[in-house]
């Protein structure tokens, strides 16, 4: 069942980058991407760094620590099969919801 978190407003996420937020005890990656949204595990899959705070550009993450990078509509690594969590996120108006359901709960 889905569990639909309100995240932030559209207003909070700037173009063509990525906003940190804790929701559910979680560190989310938020980003605008042209007009959509997309959210992502916030902490990388290398070395825990904070890949939420990374340069992006276009869909694509950098994490600051090792630059490793990241496909923030997708969450996949750019150079191998490692893929970071993603989460639905629902637009109401002007706020945007991120689905934050556990999987296999």
């Amino acid at each position: 069942m889905p569990n639909w978190v309100r995240a932030a407003h559209v207003d909070d996420v700037p173009a063509d980058c990525g906003l940190e937020l804790v929701i559910a005890q979680r560190i989310i990656g938020l980003y605008r991407v042209e007009d959509q949204f997309f959210a992502m595990d916030g902490i990388c899959a290398h070395q825990g760094g904070p890949v939420a705070k990374g340069a992006t550009c276009g869909k694509v993450v950098t994490c600051p620590w090792h630059g490793w990078q990241y496909d923030v509509t997708t969450g996949k690594h750019e150079l191998s099969e490692i893929r970071q969590q993603t989460f639905p996120i629902e637009r109401r108006g002007d706020e945007l919801f991120i689905d934050m359901e556990v999987p296999g709960t």
